[in-house]
């Protein structure tokens, strides 16, 4: 199993993940969850890809053994601390968690203050199809190098990840199972970004779990609604739980947005969603 190696500057990258959180992501809370790495394998790597390597995060149980795969598939803010936390969190559950920087041929979001111009600088400039051949290169990557298990795995994303699990899913119907927090379904169809989930949504084969808030300011219930109707007409066995009461990003424990139990609450559903379709942690 290979070993994380520092990032080198003969990759394509435009910078190193960050140890912290992104300067969006201020004020951070004291909510903060920090998962150790007792028992696991973790750190830094570098994912090959069709036209260069990017940076990433892994963890793993430090057990010898083939584990499922879960790509953690990041918000608008990167690899940051956050979602390297995140990784360990599956790798704690049993899983080999890989979380891919995506953006990082449009720009640097680390080095932004405000999220408008995140996603107006950089997010809006990523392509689907380059975020789908990445999350393919992950998993190869995971298989070959990180001794992750053969044919199962899955996916986790959060917000802008959320939509990319959708999208993800859809583009590779060899995933075993999908977890989508909170992701737009709707409304986001640019040249970049050719589909929303709700145009693909009664085709899908992969079954996706969709972890929505009541009280999301940017995603509304009818837009929540549509797609479930869309689902429901798939054979794929996706659905979409409304968490009660919580808004956007109920589970960044870095942010006031974060809700405890609404975010242990999803936990316990995606747990149960991945064992039900065959991909239990060790």
């Amino acid at each position: 199993m290979e070993k994380p190696t520092p990032l080198s500057r003969r990759t394509f990258i435009l910078g190193m993940l960050t140890t912290g959180y992104a300067l969006a992501a201020t004020p951070v809370q004291d909510n903060i969850i920090k998962t150790d790495t007792a028992g696991l394998t973790a750190g830094a790597i570098q994912i090959p890809t069709a036209n260069g390597k990017i940076p990433g995060y892994y963890a793993r149980p430090a057990k010898p053994g083939r584990y499922p795969v879960v790509v953690v598939i990041h918000e608008a803010f990167g690899v940051h601390e956050h979602i390297q936390d995140v990784c360990r969190r599956y790798a704690k559950a049993g899983y080999l968690a890989i979380a891919p920087e995506l953006f990082v041929r449009q720009g640097d979001v680390t080095k932004h203050t405000e999220v408008a111009t995140i996603f107006n600088e950089v997010i809006s400039k990523v392509p689907d199809d380059q975020v789908n051949a990445d999350l393919d290169a992950t998993i190869d990557y995971a298989r070959k190098s990180l001794q992750g298990h053969k044919t199962l795995a899955g996916a986790v994303g959060y917000c802008w990840g959320g939509r990319a699990v959708w999208e993800y899913a859809y583009h590779n119907p060899k995933l075993t199972a999908g977890l989508a927090y909170y992701g737009r379904v709707e409304g986001m169809v640019s040249d970049e970004r050719p589909l929303d989930p709700i145009d693909f949504g009664s085709e899908l084969k992969v079954p996706v779990l969709g972890l929505y808030a009541e009280k999301d300011a940017s995603i509304s219930l009818e837009s929540v609604a549509r797609m479930q109707a869309e689902l429901k007409k798939s054979t794929s066995g996706s659905e979409i739980i409304v968490l009660p009461g919580v808004g956007h990003a109920f589970n960044a424990d870095y942010r006031a947005n974060y809700n405890k139990a609404a975010a242990e609450k999803a936990w316990e559903l995606g747990m149960a969603w991945f064992r039900k379709y065959g991909m239990p942690g060790a």
